[in-house]
């Protein structure tokens, strides 16, 4: 699946980007190119516009989306907005085409759960937050989200990531992309530990890791459930083994030749 990124960049109270309470600027249009389409060519058949629902249970700010996107371009329709998980699902129009949904409802239902369920039902998703951390975007991608936004982004910029869902790309602002790309750095993990992984990445059973490590099974699995929550936290999934030894050898804690 191709990431689809576009090289804007949030600025903060510039009179050029629309966050909550400005009013936003029609994107600036390029000058069309020459057609080359012959007489006798038959022209493309346009797509329908794109059936969209936003869910964010901020509803001012809800509000203010919605105004930002009904009058930002033709070929998105704006057929729900809610304030909650449960709202969209009973709603007449869903399924939708591309559901923009905060990642941070209120409501106690993993994103895991949501995003499978939108995929179920033919729906692609754009996740949206407040927070721009590198872990939090990695793990909203690990999910299975088409890509994440940050709500201070222009609306021009909100636009391209539906269309980009629509087409089932990936999508990160060019902020965000830079983000990912400088940070990359792997959780720090205590000595103990790092031998657990090393062990238990080169093949060797938890029991037999514990042996050599000289600890009960018990607290060798403790050891492997802490390994993989930082990892978690830190944007990687390191759920099986076959990742964790992935890992392990990506961040120099195993050799490859082991």
């Amino acid at each position: 699946m191709s990431v689809y990124t576009r090289s804007f960049r949030v600025r903060r109270g510039s009179a050029s980007s629309s966050s909550a309470g400005s009013t936003p600027r029609s994107g600036t249009r390029r000058r069309p190119a020459p057609s080359t389409r012959g007489e006798h060519d038959v022209p493309e058949p346009e797509l329908p516009p794109i059936r969209l629902a936003v869910v964010d249970d901020h509803r001012m700010l809800l509000g203010a989306l919605t105004e930002w996107l009904r009058g930002a371009t033709d070929d998105v329709d704006l057929v729900a907005a809610v304030p909650s998980w449960s709202e969209l699902l009973a709603h007449t129009e869903f399924p939708v085409d591309v559901v923009l949904l905060d990642l941070d409802l209120r409501d106690n239902i993993p994103i895991s759960i949501k995003l499978s369920t939108l995929k179920s039902a033919g729906v692609r998703t754009m996740l949206m937050s407040t927070y721009s951390e590198p872990a939090v975007v990695r793990e909203a991608l690990g999910a299975g989200a088409l890509g994440y936004l940050v709500k201070s982004e222009p609306v021009e910029t909100i636009v391209e990531a539906i269309r980009a869902a629509r087409n089932g790309d990936q999508y990160l602002s060019q902020e965000l992309e830079d983000a990912l790309e400088s940070d990359g750095a792997a959780p720090r993990l205590s000595a103990q530990e790092r031998r657990v992984m090393a062990l238990y990445g080169a093949g060797q059973p938890v029991k037999a890791v514990a042996f050599q490590l000289g600890i009960s099974e018990e607290t060798a699995k403790s050891y492997l459930k802490r390994i993989r929550e930082k990892y978690r936290l830190a944007g990687y999934d390191v759920g099986t083994k076959v990742a964790l030894r992935k890992r392990a050898i990506a961040d120099g804690i195993l050799l490859q030749s082991e």
